[in-house]
């Protein structure tokens, strides 16, 4: 499965979070689409018309593995995808900043 370090992504990235509700809450990346694993499919449609025509789709989570299984399925959709290594737990160690929607300091959940 292809994937990419945290600190190669560069700011303008396309990222796909598909943490929960309250993750993305406690922080996030900014400028990421937030669409949670579990409406994923449902919420398929809203990722096609995000995302890049001709770039890659980069799928972060808390750790790494519920992002690895929405690469597998984008990859299969035959969309150039890549699991973020680590998620955001690794994003906030190596000090990537973190937003919230009501202006807090962000951390991961």
């Amino acid at each position: 499965m292809p994937t990419v370090q945290v600190t190669d992504l560069k700011d303008g990235d396309f990222l796909l979070d598909v943490r929960e509700d309250d993750e993305w809450q406690a922080g996030h990346a900014e400028g990421a689409l937030h669409i949670p694993i579990s409406e994923f499919v449902a919420r398929y449609g809203e990722l096609t018309e995000a995302a890049p025509q001709d770039g890659r789709v980069n799928v972060i989570c808390r750790s790494g593995g519920r992002s690895a299984q929405v690469t597998m399925y984008l990859a299969q959709q035959g969309i150039d995808a890549a699991n973020v290594d680590g998620g955001m737990q690794l994003w906030a160690e190596v000090g990537r900043p973190m937003v919230t929607d009501d202006g807090r300091p962000g951390f991961v959940l």
